[in-house]
């Protein structure tokens, strides 16, 4: 029988019981959607990371442990090493030496949790970030150092309600004025806040520790041959942003498979309502194979037939998923934007690929069993059943 009338009577199987094919359908759909919004968070911080690393990050990063230790509570690097550093100036290559000390302000309130950056100077922002400027206010100056005076990114002003003038509370004692905020950029920047790096180590009682050092090199391309000596000449951490990618792509990964662990769960419950739905059909149809039998069908093609039904279902349920997976993807990208301006989840081909795959593997699976008691069903008692 050719494949068109195969596929015809499958999908005439399934129509015959329309709720519960519509029913099973949404199971898998369900299963599938949670699946493509959960692992869309990794593809999406990947492809953001990617593209902002680029735009604001150091061509090479000093720090005592290294990226795989996350940003460090509290500064932990001696301020001396920047002299070190700045002896090799010119036999590495390096055009500017920033050094920077970080502090999370957190809270239950997403909205009201910001990453502090402690900068030296207005041209040491404008190095590492080229494009910042101010919509409000002014940037960071020279003068500032040793002042509670801050500059914040758009998201960070707008999230939290502040404009010129308005107090960002950092602890107990110290509160900064916010005396710029800058132009909306769609990227990390706008959900930072910058500070006199001066004033955010007294704030924080780390006088003379930081929490890395930002190099930028005349040559970019030499930023891996440059890390390797940075390290080797003073027994510290000095790594590029491929490094920082790697180490990101690992967390990333590993946080995948446990969601992907977490979204197994639906796809099990999704793949035995598909096997019970075609059992459920096998078992109603007994009769029906039983008469096709007897008319010449073979065993194999009853096994296809039901098979055939099994992929049809995890195919419908599939695609269903991806759908409702993309429409879930833009209530997520909607929230972050209004956040953080950045799309944190992404629908990839490779997710999209992915999605089908444990679909049809989903329908392959569930139907085994059924397409083998029905290719298994002997005629004489198909066909005195009622």
């Amino acid at each position: 029988m050719p494949i068109s009338d195969l596929f015809q009577l499958a999908l005439r199987g399934l129509t015959r019981r329309a709720v519960r094919t519509t029913l099973t359908v949404l199971g898998i759909v369900v299963a599938v959607a949670s699946m493509v919004i959960f692992l869309s968070l990794g593809e999406g911080i990947r492809r953001v990371f990617t593209q902002e690393l680029g735009n604001i990050g150091p061509d090479v990063q000093i720090s005592l442990n290294g990226i795989q230790e996350g940003l460090p509570r509290t500064p932990d690097l001696p301020e001396s090493l920047v002299a070190k550093v700045e002896q090799h100036r010119e036999d590495w290559g390096i055009r500017s030496i920033i050094p920077v000390v970080i502090s999370a302000k957190g809270g239950f309130d997403p909205r009201q949790s910001f990453l502090i950056y402690g900068y030296p100077t207005a041209e040491s922002v404008l190095d590492i970030s080229p494009g910042v400027q101010v919509t409000e206010g002014r940037l960071l100056e020279a003068a500032d150092e040793g002042k509670l005076v801050a500059v914040l990114g758009f998201k960070a002003a707008e999230n939290a309600g502040l404009k010129i003038g308005s107090d960002v509370r950092f602890n107990r004692r110290n509160f900064f004025k916010v005396v710029g905020i800058l132009k909306e950029e769609g990227g990390f920047t706008d959900s930072f806040i910058f500070v006199p790096r001066s004033t955010l180590q007294k704030a924080m009682g780390v006088e003379n520790q930081i929490s890395f050092i930002a190099i930028k090199l005349q040559d970019p391309s030499q930023a891996r041959t440059v890390a390797k000596q940075i390290s080797e000449t003073l027994d510290v951490e000095a790594q590029t942003q491929s490094d920082f990618l790697k180490v990101l792509d690992r967390a990333v990964s590993i946080s995948d498979a446990i969601r992907f662990g977490i979204s197994l769960i639906a796809l099990i419950v999704g793949g035995l309502a598909v096997a019970n739905t075609v059992m459920m059909g096998v078992f109603e149809r007994t009769r029906e194979f039983g008469t096709m039998r007897a008319i010449g069908a073979k065993p194999g093609f009853i096994r296809n037939l039901v098979l055939l039904e099994s992929l049809l279902l995890a195919f419908m349920g599939g695609l269903g998923g991806i759908l409702l997976g993309f429409l879930g993807i833009q209530v997520v990208n909607y929230y972050t934007q209004q956040l953080a301006s950045i799309s944190a989840a992404a629908l990839t081909p490779r997710l999209t690929l992915l999605a089908f795959a444990v679909s049809f593997a989903l329908g392959l699976l569930s139907g085994l069993l059924p397409a083998r008691s029905a290719g298994r069903i002997v005629i004489t008692e198909a066909l005195g059943r009622n």
